[in-house]
């Protein structure tokens, strides 16, 4: 059976990859597909209150470690705000500081001169807007020429005990919807023409993949797919690592880019 998921580390076991341990966290990284996969295993996110800051730390320093040292980027929420499974990309992106238009006397006056220029955008899905993620990216990066985008979007995994509890970055673009069989428009730098960085959180299992994981092939398909209606598992705490994960990726990609400004001056800018 082919198992969905949209994780590295699931769909490849025996790919080639180095592991090191920072601050409780497993690093795990994987070179494949003409990129690379970093993935970040954690304690639930849910109850992971990082006082601290060392996974936003790590989390910063291996995003930044993929974007271009300078130049405008776009970031992009993926998914629907409505649907809280759904929903890590546009609450994320309503938390990174756009910086685009604060230049000349606006910068000087708010004291945010040299800052890197930044602009969001949550290009919804198809089904509320009549068009593709995709298309909508693309206007944008022709319009604005950025030197790379970073695509924030909920992922799937195949293992439930992932859920909620890990962080994936990738080189290589995303497939959004790929992981639940419901593939869009591939976004990376062969259909944008420029870099794109995904990072995302799993935050569901489909339940074909968890049934036939759990008790093998002999699963009939009316079971886990009742009426041919495609059934996702997801944890009872969503709506807290959700939460919890959109301001960790999105307070993770504005230290990235600006890393001039601390998490409190952050936090003040973009709520």
């Amino acid at each position: 059976m082919n198992f969905r998921t949209d994780l590295a580390l699931e769909k490849n076991e025996t790919s080639k990859r180095t592991v090191r341990e920072k601050d409780g966290c497993k690093v795990t990284r994987i070179e494949e597909d003409g990129g690379v996969y970093i993935t970040l295993e954690v304690g639930s996110i849910s109850d992971h209150t990082d006082p601290d800051d060392t996974l936003l730390e790590l989390f910063t320093e291996e995003l930044a470690s993929l974007v271009p040292k300078e130049g405008l980027v776009l970031a992009a929420g993926l998914g629907n705000r409505a649907v809280t499974p759904d929903a890590l990309g546009p609450l994320a992106a309503e938390r990174v500081l756009a910086t685009r238009h604060i230049k000349g006397e606006i910068a000087k006056v708010t004291g945010l001169e040299g800052l890197r220029p930044v602009s969001v955008v949550s290009p919804g899905v198809l089904g509320c807007t009549g068009m593709e993620a995709f298309e909508v990216l693309r206007a944008i990066v022709n319009e604005t020429q950025p030197a790379a985008v970073i695509a924030v979007d909920a992922l799937a995994a195949r293992n439930p005990a992932r859920l909620g509890c890990t962080v994936q970055l990738s080189s290589v673009g995303i497939s959004p919807g790929a992981g639940v069989g419901n593939s869009r428009p591939r976004i990376d730098a062969s259909t944008l023409g420029v870099p794109v960085i995904s990072i995302g959180i799993p935050t569901v299992v489909d339940a074909s993949t968890f049934a036939q994981d759990l008790a093998g092939d002999g699963v009939p398909e009316e079971k886990a797919a009742p009426r041919g209606a495609q059934m996702m598992v997801t944890p009872r705490e969503i709506d807290l690592i959700i939460d919890r994960g959109s301001r960790l990726l999105a307070m993770g990609i504005n230290r990235a880019l600006n890393p001039s400004l601390s998490v409190e001056e952050f936090a003040q800018l973009a709520g």
